[in-house]
């Protein structure tokens, strides 16, 4: 395995992250960035009327690379039946070169994955919906709803396999006449099935109960002396003039299922059932990820609670690098490592009103760098490379999922140029590959 020559921390403080990435008083050279060119899956037709989100990506047993996303923006205003399908399915036999659209969906936020001998597309609109293909993502079937009359969220996060079983979660939104962003109502709800099964079938999958962060905070109490939250939720002062939307009442969402099968890992469950919630935490500040854990009986059903330290202490945060925004892990058998995708935050301490104008929103919501890390742990990170980077605060490079692929890791992002509307409202989907990823490895 080759080496890297330089090691770099987790999480730079900003004099030592000037000088690591090149900036003035570099003692060393820039660290390069392993996969900035890309292609394009998706190129909106009109930038300020067309948005592209969601991206999710899923590598086939015979190669074929299968891609989802969605749209959305003032184009899509009013829009009813099969003119409001907002959802996309790709698929490239090229490993990314070219790509072939197959299908669209009325359905959002959704993810692909291989299960049995089928390709599955599980989203939601509202109600939770899913989508299956049996010849490797050519053809689709339509839509079947898992749910009736609910509120679901989610982003195309990981999907985990054990026990024969593929394990992955949606957000359940327990409050719907909440009237901010409802972070602090979500509740990861772990779904899982039998990958043999008719996952198109509400009856094949089990849900785990519902947790809310705001009932996990009523229950075990508020979090102490972190700074959380960090801006007063629904401030509208001066200071946060230029904020769009105001500090939302913390909370978790966009989560990943990670499992430890190290058996000196303070949180290994030797019999296998226990999977842990790795979670954006929104708290207006950064580095930070929510977790919690889901433990499986032997009847399959599964349960989600706060962990908790050896201690016996209830943790609800772990550092994360980018844990403020939707990061994406996925674990590598071959490395035992777990990889973490992520935003990047350089500037966060900056007074919002005090941001240049190409900013989006609170200071923690930086978006135009990927950066990669692994860890064997999930809690300390090492930094492996810059992924992508625009450059340019307004033109986002973020939101990403990824594959593993053979002895590459497969990139795509939900992406913006010039011509974006912001680095929130992106017009491209872009596909990327850091080639040999694991010889990022020290």
């Amino acid at each position: 395995m080759r080496r890297r020559t330089f090691i770099q921390s987790a999480v730079l403080g900003p004099a030592l992250a000037g000088a690591a990435f090149g900036g003035e008083g570099s003692t060393t050279e820039a660290l390069p960035l392993v996969a900035n060119d890309f292609v394009k899956v998706y190129e909106s037709p009109d930038a300020l009327q067309v948005f592209s989100y969601s991206p999710g990506l899923a590598v086939l047993p015979g190669g074929r690379l299968v891609a989802t996303l969605d749209l959305n923006g003032p184009a899509y205003a009013g829009k009813t039946g099969i003119d409001a399908y907002r959802g996309r399915i790709y698929t490239s036999d090229d490993r990314g070169q070219t790509w072939t659209i197959r299908t669209s969906t009325p359905m959002i936020h959704a993810r692909p994955f291989v299960a049995g001998n089928a390709v599955y597309v599980l989203g939601h609109r509202g109600d939770l919906g899913i989508v299956h293909s049996a010849d490797g993502g050519a053809t689709w079937d339509e839509v079947s709803w898992l749910t009736q009359n609910e509120h679901w969220h989610q982003a195309p996060c990981n999907v985990h396999y054990a026990n024969g079983r593929v394990y992955l979660v949606m957000e359940k939104d327990t409050d719907p006449s909440l009237p901010v962003w409802p972070v602090s109502v979500l509740a990861p709800v772990v779904m899982a099935a039998d990958v043999t099964a008719d996952l198109t079938r509400r009856d094949a999958w089990t849900f785990s109960n519902v947790l809310s962060y705001r009932d996990a905070i009523a229950a075990a109490g508020p979090p102490h002396l972190i700074g959380v939250p960090f801006f007063t939720p629904g401030n509208t002062a001066p200071e946060n003039a230029k904020i769009r939307r105001p500090m939302a009442p913390p909370g978790w969402l966009e989560t990943n299922v990670v499992q430890f099968v190290d058996p000196n890992h303070v949180w290994h469950d030797p019999a296998g059932r226990t999977f842990h919630l790795w979670m954006r935490a929104h708290t207006g500040s950064t580095n930070l990820a929510a977790i919690a854990k889901a433990v499986e009986s032997e009847d399959g059903n599964l349960t989600v609670s706060l962990e908790h330290a050896p201690s016996g202490e209830p943790m609800l945060f772990v550092p994360c690098p980018g844990g403020q925004m939707k990061f994406h892990i996925v674990y590598d058998e071959k490395t035992a490592l777990f990889w973490l995708l992520s935003s990047q935050a350089t500037d966060s301490m900056t007074r919002p009103d005090r941001l240049t104008d190409d900013r989006f929103d609170l200071p923690n919501n930086e978006r135009h760098r990927l950066v990669l890390h692994f860890s064997k742990n999930c809690v300390d990170w090492c930094f492996a490379a810059r992924v992508a980077d625009s450059k340019a605060y307004g033109q986002a490079r973020h939101y990403a999922s990824m594959a593993i692929d053979g002895d590459d890791l497969h990139v795509l992002s939900r992406s913006g140029d010039e011509r974006a509307k912001s680095a929130h409202d992106g017009n491209i989907i872009t596909f990327h590959t850091v080639r040999h990823f694991r010889d990022l490895v020290y």
